[in-house]
């Protein structure tokens, strides 16, 4: 293992991947780290409780320090790292619901610690209205409530990532005009997303490298029969950084070829390198 000097000295990567199941998943991690090889992990839809995590499978890909928050079934975050890791204790308990959609934790790096944020927001259902399904009423409120999170507290030194299943965009989406009345991809979905975006004066760390007028996409459905050809993605995958750390960014990695892996998630990895 290198020391802890060399370490120090090092960029730092940082990947996000809704895994949608890690025990089922677990293999495919090893092709993940030999490509990417990142620093910090985050996983979203871990789908295992917290007794069951497979610590030592994913401690022999080099993730010493590790901190899990999950539940049977659905759900779950979790934040595997190389570098020493301290979790928070003080973040909320979104929409009062307790359902392990955040973990946020200390890291160390260059020039003094970095927060990290670890999300996912709920899919929302398929119809997007309020009063016709609660899903969408309950991702809207948790929204909403990062907003408000992020406007008490502007961001300093700290990243946030995950699966935020809201393409924000026009070119975030397969196609801006038919997907405007689907769920990821509204108008009020799009709003909400910017606002706390904005509240929290975080910049966006993918689009920092495509233009906006570029089509970037993290997420295809199971349901096309040739994903790759059909091409129809939507950007539901995000990395942000606080505005003090964006001039740090020196590269990032969008995993296409994951989603071609047997047993493959419907998300593909993302990455950033930071020289903080």
């Amino acid at each position: 293992m290198a020391g802890t000097a060399a370490i120090g000295r090092a960029p730092l990567r940082i990947a996000t991947w809704n895994i949608n199941s890690v025990r089922l998943r677990l293999p495919l991690l090893t092709d993940l780290v030999a490509a990417l090889e990142p620093d910090v992990l985050c996983l979203q839809e871990t789908k295992c409780p917290d007794e069951l995590f497979p610590h030592e499978g994913v401690a022999a890909l080099g993730f010493e320090h590790r901190l899990v928050r999950g539940m049977k079934g659905y759900n779950g975050v979790a934040i595997l790292s190389k570098r020493p890791l301290l979790m928070r204790a003080e973040d909320p308990d979104w929409c009062g619901k307790g359902d392990c959609r955040h973990l946020g934790a200390s890291i160390d790096a260059p020039g003094g610690p970095i927060e990290l944020h670890n999300f996912y927001i709920p899919a929302g259902g398929d119809i997007p209205d309020r009063e016709k399904n609660p899903k969408f009423g309950h991702k809207l409120d948790f929204v909403a409530e990062g907003t408000a999170w992020s406007a008490a507290r502007p961001a300093k030194r700290a990243i946030m990532v995950g699966d935020l299943n809201i393409a924000p965009l026009e070119h975030d989406v397969w196609s801006h005009r038919q997907l405007l009345d689907v769920v990821s991809h509204t108008p009020v979905e799009v709003a909400a997303l910017t606002a706390w975006q904005q509240a929290g004066g975080w910049h966006d760390a993918l689009r920092h490298f495509v233009p906006s007028d570029q089509k970037l996409y993290t997420w295809w459905s199971y349901r096309a029969a040739d994903w790759r050809a059909s091409d129809r993605g939507r950007r539901l995958d995000h990395i942000w950084v606080s505005p003090d750390l964006a001039g740090a960014l020196t590269r990032h990695a969008v995993f296409k070829d994951a989603r071609g892996w047997t047993k493959a998630s419907d998300h593909v990895p993302v990455m950033v390198e930071i020289a903080p």
